[in-house]
């Protein structure tokens, strides 16, 4: 079916607009359940604009998606950014934050080879709100950020990006909101089937044996209607098995060694050089597996009465194996020498690009890991007239995420036989020649190395500690986080339209919203049998060895651990401070009052409205007392409210010609991250009376000590809070077509960063070994490390963006157009305690890109349709899992991406009508993911302050072919 367009009228005719005051329009039906199967409707006819019997047009194809989502944006009150589902649909995107993030101001952060995470306006993903159908959704994740793996483009009709807030819809972020749509069958008016199947494949090869680089995607969606068109239903499944490959290396460390040990570097006129210290080869392969269905039922017996259903089931489950080695390269570590070192100077600092390490034992690792996401949602929301100009709205919901994860590392080495007792003595030595003339380049690229010893020999390698100084204590790790967080909502809402006066309609409304999360985590130590004897693997649990070629290295041994790990190791439960303070569970209850009053007067129109937002929030969590032996866990219970009242201005004004002027003004608050608002904290006892402190005044009868201090999280934190102001110049030049330039400055009352802050201690046990002298008073406050509002400040930008057919140019050009944008955002926010100004200057805000830019290049015309699209985003400060399943944040450098397909819809007088065939190419450039060392200002740097590469990871291409049918 095609939309059909009278050609009167200043834009597409779009259905019906989203209860409960959502003021852009939904997207057509079809496009959601159908992306590949919009047929044209005559062969070697424009895709975009057909003429059909009563003289309107109908819009089909990529020029649908352009036209509709052009509409969205000119339609809606709030400054506003969308993608229709051809885009979804018919994009190579894994989930839909691949199409958003080629929205003006959007940027994606790619894990494991997709975008999973989205910054809007420079602001990390914790201060986007994510809706499906304007309803809050649960994240699987430590944190509020909703990770879009569990949302297939193919179930979505439509996305719209909030940028300025709407009054009539409750709990939108700061930065802005996301909401995802799914279709409405009685807008769609008809029944429809449609079916789509394709096979992808990664062009790098599998790197391990166990993990294929093949996989396949498919969906198939009913929509149907009874023949009063009182009862709609629409049901969609979509299943998506896609293995990634990652070509992983790191160097951790450049350390200059110089004076001692001269003659441990060769030749001597390296040996004030600065050199790579520690190093990781890694291959990683994934299954990622999901299976997501939707089911959605509509009534409307009369125009009185219009009640839906949305039901939604996500189940994401991914299967991850990592094996390489990693191994010191330092000339203090067992008498570790460099020779054959060649130097180059990199910012004024001479660097070793080039040598051999000798003396190197590298630890091998076969890595086993787990993750199981399960999303459910529902909504119910009933819509009654109450006569001809009042409407009652009301609106429940519920939101369940749950996330399994379990992340298992072992260890092998060269050489067997060591007992326990000589865990750390049995290594042998390697002698690993290095080139990192490409890693240290500007372009970056892989470091390449050259072993000695044959380490996918299963006759010689075998399982064991091979850590350097000591061991690692175990023979490997298992960590078991479990997530789960539970959404529930009601909404009530009541409009009355006003006539035709200046106050056009006024809305009065409600919104109940109770959130709780938990997180716990399991830890195990390994340790190998038979008294943590090092012992060869058995055939039975080996696969084909695993190439580490693409760093230059050979093969590794590559264990089935799934099946090894209950033969070979014991697991023993492990449980320290931090076990403790990774357990922590949140509750909140949000009250949010509204009121929102439509305005129009000639050319002139837009909202005003108001939110009265009441918090409550309790925090769960344990006081982790190491002072005393054993330590003793305490639980922690805290609880806080607060008050916020968001005013909120949307204008638009027509100067006819398809130009107009927007201006936003609001108050915006995000809630603030769950995982800093944990209760748990660890205290320790400085015991300052101990030894010469013991003549200071405080120890003397009569004086007072302060000595607990502690780290942890912070119960009481309090809402991130800004006010903003947005300008927008938009031109409309057709249907498909428009510029639009526009203007945000966002001024932040406070941010959130680690402080140091006064706490009460009281209740915590004091150590045996506390000297406290006869008359000193031992105070229960002291001070604490913990997240906590500071200083705000300013992000602030521009984005240009625009659409244009270059047949409105030159008729040699039809079938041809452009869709770009282009974003430059700057800050002055910096998140740190520290009173260094060097320091202050150099901190920033996660997720910043300076600059965001998108280009597609579209080709549609006789069935044929041909597009490309490059995305570009500046290097920025990411959060990425890092050591021992711990988040922290790393510098992600510049990252691009281009993918493209092509394809053809069989017309109206083809025997093969509904049928459309396409292939498509993901990353195709090969684009790597690499990381500098250090972060803000840390870091190695070379003398001229330059910083030193780190990670470099590369995914390969994908490339995909399939169908679409529709009937």
């Amino acid at each position: 079916m095609a939309l059909r367009v009278d050609s009167r009228d200043a834009g597409v005719r779009l259905p019906r607009t989203y209860r409960f005051g959502l003021t852009a329009a939904s997207a057509l039906a079809l496009a959601a359940f159908a992306p590949q199967a919009l047929a044209q409707d005559a062969p070697g006819t424009d895709a975009a604009e057909v003429t059909d019997e009563d003289g309107g047009i109908l819009v089909t194809g990529i020029r649908f998606s352009i036209a509709n989502s052009v509409n969205t944006k000119r339609n809606a009150d709030s400054i506003v950014e969308a993608v229709s589902a051809e885009d979804i649909g018919k994009l190579p995107d894994q989930s839909i934050a691949e199409s958003i993030a080629r929205l003006p101001g959007l940027a994606a952060q790619r894990v494991n080879g997709r975008a999973q995470v989205i910054s809007l306006r420079g602001l990390s993903p914790d201060f986007t709100t994510t809706l499906l159908n304007g309803r809050q959704q649960a994240s699987s994740g430590d944190n509020r950020s909703v990770e879009f793996d569990q949302y297939p483009s193919e179930l979505l009709s439509s996305v719209v990006i909030y940028k300025t807030p709407d009054a009539s819809i409750a709990g939108m972020g700061l930065a802005g909101s996301a909401d995802l749509r799914t279709v409405r069958p009685l807008e769609y008016g008809k029944t429809a089937i449609a079916l789509n199947l394709r096979g992808e494949l990664n062009t790098g090869g599998k790197l391990n044996d166990d993990v294929r680089n093949w996989g396949w995607r498919g969906s198939a969606s009913w929509i149907g209607q009874n023949e009063a068109g009182t009862l709609g239903w629409a049901l969609g499944y979509a299943h998506l098995d896609s293995p990634t490959q990652t070509r992983h290396t790191k160097l951790y460390n450049y350390e200059t060694f110089c004076c001692g040990i001269d003659g441990n570097i060769s030749p001597a006129g390296a040996r004030a050089s600065s050199f790579v210290t520690g190093q990781e080869v890694f291959a990683y392969s994934r299954e990622n597996k999901r299976d997501a269905l939707i089911g959605i039922l509509e009534f409307e017996p009369s125009e009185a009465i219009h009640s839906t259903l949305d039901l939604y089931y996500s189940r994401f489950k991914q299967r991850e194996v990592m094996r390489g080695s990693q191994w010191f390269s330092n000339v203090w570590a067992d008498s570790q020498t460099f020779t054959n070192v060649g130097t180059t100077t990199i910012g004024g600092t001479s660097v070793g690009v080039t040598g051999t390490t000798n003396g190197v034992a590298p630890q091998l690792r076969n890595d086993y890991n787990t993750r199981d996401d399960k999303l459910f949602s529902v909504g119910w929301n009933n819509e009654l007239a109450l006569g001809e100009s009042t409407t009652l709205v009301a609106d429940l919901s519920y939101s369940r995420n749950k996330r399994d994860e379990s992340i298992t590392e072992t260890y092998q080495g060269y050489g067997t036989g060591a007992t326990a007792a000589t865990q750390n003595a049995n290594r042998t030595f390697d002698s690993i020649a290095w080139d990192f003339t490409d890693a240290l380049s500007g372009s970056g690229g892989f470091p390449r190395f050259d072993e000695g010893l044959n380490y996918a020999d299963a006759s010689k390698v075998s399982l064991g500690d091979r850590a350097p100084w000591g061991g690692w204590g175990h023979d490997g790790a298992t960590k078991d986080p479990q997530v789960i967080e539970k959404v529930w909502a009601i909404d009530l809402g009541l409009k009355r339209d006003l006539g035709e006066g200046f106050f056009r309609s006024v809305e009065l409304g409600g919104n109940y919203t109770r959130r709780t999360k938990t997180k716990t985590v399991a830890e195990y130590d390994l340790f190998l049998k038979n008294g943590r004897a090092q012992t060869l693997v058995g055939s039975q649990y080996l696969l084909d060895p695993t190439s580490l070629g693409f760093a230059g290295m050979g093969n590794v041994l590559a264990i089935d651990l799934k099946q090894a790990l209950p033969v070979y190791y014991d697991k023993t439960v492990y449980v320290d401070p931090n076990t403790f303070d990774k357990a922590w569970g949140i509750e909140e209850d949000i009250f949010t009052a509204r009121a929102k009053v439509q305005l129009e007067a000639g050319p002139l129109r837009g909202n005003i409205g108001l939110q009265m937002v009441h918090q409550k929030q309790q925090s769960d969590g344990s006081a982790i007392n190491t002072a005393v032996t054993p330590r003793v866990v305490t639980p922690v219970s805290k609880s806080a409210s607060y008050t916020d009242w968001l005013p909120s201005l949307n204008l638009i004004l027509d100067l006819g010609g398809g130009h107009r002027l927007r201006l936003a003004a609001s108050k915006v608050l995000a809630r603030p991250r769950m995982d800093e608002m944990r209760a748990s904290f660890i205290p320790s006892f400085s015991n300052p009376c101990a030894g010469a402190g013991g003549s200071s005044v405080n120890c003397q009868p009569g004086g007072t000590i302060n000595p607990w201090n502690g780290n942890g999280g912070n119960a009481l934190l309090e809402p991130w809070r800004a006010k903003a102001i947005d300008v927008a110049y938009e031109w409309y030049i057709d249907k498909s077509s428009y510029v639009s330039i526009a203007g945000f400055h966002k001024h932040l009352d406070n941010y959130i960063y680690t402080q140091s802050q006064k706490f009460d201690f009281t209740g915590l046990q004091m150590p045996t070994t506390a000297i406290i002298p006869p008359g000193v008073t031992v105070s229960t406050l002291g001070q604490i490390n913990q997240p906590a509002n500071g200083k705000g400040g300013y992000i602030q930008g521009i984005e240009l963006s625009g659409a244009l057919g270059l047949g409105k140019l030159a008729s040699v050009l039809d079938g041809f157009g452009i869709i770009g944008s282009y974003a430059y955002t700057k800050s002055n926010l910096r998140p740190t305690a520290s009173t260094n100004a060097a320091t202050v200057q150099a901190t920033r805000i996660p997720g910043l890109s300076g600059t965001v830019w998108n280009l597609t290049g579209y080709f549609e015309k006789g069935g044929f349709q041909a597009r490309a699209s490059y995305r570009y985003r500046s290097a920025f400060k990411g959060e990425v899992v890092q050591l021992f399943a711990a988040r922290g944040a790393t510098e992600i450098l510049a990252d691009k991406q281009l993918d493209a397909q092509i394809g053809y819809t069989f017309g109206e007088d083809s025997s093969l009508k509904g049928l459309s065939i396409l292939l498509q190419a993901n990353n195709l450039t090969d684009s790597p993911y690499r990381t500098r060392l250090g972060v803000d200002g840390g870091g190695a740097k070379t003398a001229d302050g330059s910083f030193l590469p780190e990670t470099y990871e590369k995914y390969g291409r994908q490339f995909l072919v399939g169908f679409g049918y529709r009937f």
